[in-house]
């Protein structure tokens, strides 16, 4: 049941749970990997556990079609209320997580076709490593404690916020099958009518969770992937915008974000992350990893997401078009530039939909992906824990503490 207490501060408990939620997500990929590659009977029996049929689909398919419909829902939450009334509420705020989620996403594209976009059925993977796990990247940064600056959180979850609705966009429009026309117009019908709700000022959650489902159910029957039922979703639930105060007691929007996101963040990612982060890596070489596929995605990861991030936040800095990081170096921002590498969980969702019919080519895109991902991690921390602060570190933080604490809307 959806309680009706006033929630605590959306930005407070979205990076706690996003961090600790990361490292579950962390820990979650590591048992699966541990598993497949342990013996023939770990492998065995991580494949008939993520294949058990459930009903006329199976566990991994339940997952990946289901419950990641959840984390788009959360996802799409999340993005109206920081649009309307939290970091992203206004053109100056958007501007620099804008431009630089933008390049993190073209400058891998590139690197990922200069690589492999010239063998036979690989182009359709270019999308793989243009999008950043951000529950994955604020673990690590949960790992540098006090060392890694407020500002670099923010700047962090704001840039994957913008880079999560490219990366829906990519999904809806790259990767869609044959349309079903019914199933499409009821999809269409049922989400007019949830905006319609919603304009008329209805609140019942119960209402929008059931029309919600009915959605879903219509766009996973349209030809359209299913995931995407849950970010129109999110975008029929009534906000009510509380700019400078904590979120209100009585907002839809608030409600069902705070009740959804634990699952989100400490199940639904987690689990996903054990469905498919499982990679047999016995025998795996260095032909392995220089295959075109694995090192067009890890190429994108490590070297095209610093490359579009850092040289995107240079080029606004030094243009004048948006200021420095509150608190953070240019050495910090490099290190941020790398963890944004770390592409984990949306990469395995657009990997899968980029080569539905061929099972190697999907492993070949889990082990750049893996690799990439664990690159850009190690090399990013180790940055971070190495480069010096901002000699105000400590007045610039304990004022981020006290703007958090006031209102949870604060810009990096």
């Amino acid at each position: 049941m959806i309680g009706t207490s006033a929630p605590r501060s959306a930005l407070r408990a979205f990076l706690a749970g996003e961090a600790s939620g990361g490292l579950l997500l962390i820990g979650a990929a590591a048992v699966a990997l541990l598993l497949v590659n342990s013996s023939d009977i770990g492998a065995q029996l991580y494949h008939d556990v993520i294949h058990l049929p459930v009903g006329p689909t199976s566990l991994l398919h339940l997952v990946n079609d289901g419950l990641m419909a959840l984390f788009f829902l959360a996802v799409g939450l999340e993005i109206k209320r920081e649009w309307l009334d939290g970091r992203l509420a206004g053109w100056n705020r958007r501007l620099l997580p804008a431009i630089a989620a933008a390049g993190g996403m073209a400058v891998p594209a590139l690197v990922y076709l200069a690589v492999a976009g010239g063998e036979p059925g690989l182009a359709r993977g270019w999308a793989i490593p243009a999008a950043t796990d951000i529950a994955f990247a604020l673990g690590v940064l949960a790992l540098l404690g006090k060392r890694a600056p407020t500002s670099l959180k923010l700047l962090l979850t704001t840039i994957a916020i913008v880079d999560d609705i490219g990366a829906v966009m990519i999904i809806a429009f790259f990767y869609t099958g044959a349309l079903q026309a019914v199933a499409l117009a009821c999809a269409a019908a049922i989400f007019a009518f949830m905006m319609l709700l919603s304009r008329r000022g209805v609140k019942a959650l119960p209402v929008y969770l059931a029309l919600s489902f009915a959605l879903w159910v219509a766009v996973l029957l349209s030809g359209v992937h299913a995931t995407i039922a849950g970010v129109l979703a999110a975008m029929t639930i009534p906000i009510r915008m509380t700019p400078g105060t904590p979120d209100a007691a009585d907002s839809p929007l608030h409600r069902l974000e705070h009740a959804l996101h634990p699952w989100s963040a400490y199940f639904i990612v987690p689990v996903f992350g054990f469905a498919n982060a499982g990679v047999d890596l016995r025998g795996a070489g260095l032909e392995a990893l220089i295959a075109p596929l694995p090192l067009a995605i890890a190429a994108g990861l490590v070297l095209g997401k610093q490359a579009g991030i850092f040289g995107s936040i240079w080029l606004c800095v030094r243009s004048g078009l948006t200021p420095m990081p509150r608190g953070a170096t240019w050495t910090q921002i490099y290190g941020l530039s790398l963890l944004c590498g770390i592409g984990f969980t949306m990469s395995l969702f657009i990997g899968a939909l980029a080569f539905p019919a061929s099972p190697l080519l999907i492993e070949q895109a889990k082990l750049g992906i893996l690799s990439g991902s664990l690159v850009s991690a190690l090399a990013g921390y180790a940055l971070l824990r190495l480069a010096p602060q901002h000699p105000d570190h400590a007045e610039i933080e304990a004022a981020l503490d006290r703007e958090i604490a006031a209102d949870g809307d604060v810009s990096a």
